[in-house]
């Protein structure tokens, strides 16, 4: 069980906790996408509310805890997905070209613009759309982008490929990527 946050809990700590919270408070209340509505993570929740028109702690907490539990429901397990692969279901790779062509889950598709035209004018709603990227984080935001456009079936493979190479098939090679 999920220890309670306290409402003097920086924005570093919160994001740790919970990397959806940044994602939740920008949908809801505009707060972290932007330099102008940004915030340090040394910052305190509290001090981010008072900042922003002294919106409720208590309700903010409650947003970004009810927040991360949608994001882990929208989360499918790489063994899980290793069991459900031969269903019918469709994988959708939103990494780099150069990621996509060095490793790959098999019968994954390389996500481009034109492919998501496809995807959003053609293919059906209902079925099982599922999102990886390298570590799980960024699947996030393109499952939540697919659900805003009326894919009702979409998931994300909880720790990207990393974690399928790791859990599922070890002969796929794992890296890791250097930020600038």
């Amino acid at each position: 069980m999920r220890t309670a946050l306290d409402p003097n809990i920086t924005m570093g700590e919160l994001l740790r906790r919970l990397p959806g919270a940044q994602r939740a408070l920008f949908r809801k209340y505009h707060i972290g996408g932007c330099s102008h509505c940004g915030f340090s993570p040394e910052e305190t929740l509290r001090e981010v509310c008072a900042r922003n028109d002294n919106l409720p702690v208590d309700e903010v907490l409650e947003e970004v805890v009810a927040a991360d539990a949608a994001d882990r429901a929208m989360q499918i397990e790489p063994r899980e997905l290793a069991e459900q692969i031969t269903h019918g279901l469709t994988l959708l790779d939103i990494r780099t070209r150069e990621e996509f062509e060095a490793v790959k889950i098999e019968g994954a598709y390389f996500f481009t613009q034109e492919l998501m035209q496809e995807i959003t004018g053609q293919w059906p709603k209902d079925d099982l759309l599922v999102i990886y990227d390298h570590t799980g984080e960024r699947a996030l935001d393109a499952a939540a982008w697919f659900q805003g456009h009326g894919f009702k079936n979409v998931k994300v493979l909880r720790g990207g490929i990393d974690a399928w190479s790791a859990e599922v098939d070890g002969k796929l090679p794992r890296y890791h990527l250097e930020h600038a």
